[in-house]
């Protein structure tokens, strides 16, 4: 996500309810504006519809308020701090809002583990999320269905819980250490 890949997250038991909530989801770089309009063209949807940025739970006060705090459903929209809105511009919607997801690592430790090592790399402590499906298609909701997806939509990672599947030509001689890794293990 660091080099502005895409990544399609396939981790536990689906989630049940309106908003993918980090088992099943496209996960991005929201410090790069194009990316709205990359996830739409992913997902095959119209180009207005937004995404969501997911936070470290302890991070979430000093970027978003306005809303209740922890925020883990996805569920209330927050004010995004105004010198947050350049940074994150992929999550923020047109009036300075967003609808936030907090992450808390202990409930949720490869996703918080990833943001934790994506906020290393790139000073973020958010990530851009959407669900894991495509146009016409339902959630994802089996391995099958997550390397279907993998294999026909334009994603260059699938994390499978402790496992990746990359696409060769973009992890080509990729600098992955051996810490990032253990981020997602």
């Amino acid at each position: 996500m660091a080099r502005n890949g895409v990544v399609a997250w396939f981790d536990g038991r689906s989630e049940f309810g309106p908003r993918a909530l980090g088992q099943r989801s496209l996960i991005a770089n929201p410090g790069v504006a194009a990316n709205l309009e990359r996830l739409n063209d992913v997902k095959g949807r119209e180009q207005f519809r937004p995404v969501a940025p997911m936070v470290l739970a302890d991070r979430a006060a000093e970027i978003f308020s306005g809303g209740p705090l922890p925020s883990p459903y996805m569920l209330f929209v927050h004010e995004v701090a105004p010198e947050w809105r350049d940074r994150i511009p992929t999550v923020v919607h047109v009036d300075g809002t967003a609808r936030i997801q907090t992450v808390d690592p202990a409930t949720q430790p490869r996703l918080g583990a990833t943001i934790e090592a994506f906020e290393r790399r790139t000073g973020l402590p958010v990530v851009v999320n959407t669900s894991l499906n495509t146009a016409g298609r339902p959630m994802v909701d089996d391995p099958r269905d997550a390397l279907e997806l993998f294999g026909s939509a334009p994603v260059d990672l699938l994390v499978m819980g402790p496992h990746l599947v990359r696409r060769g030509a973009m992890f080509a001689g990729a600098d992955v250490s051996s810490t990032e890794l253990e981020a997602v293990r």
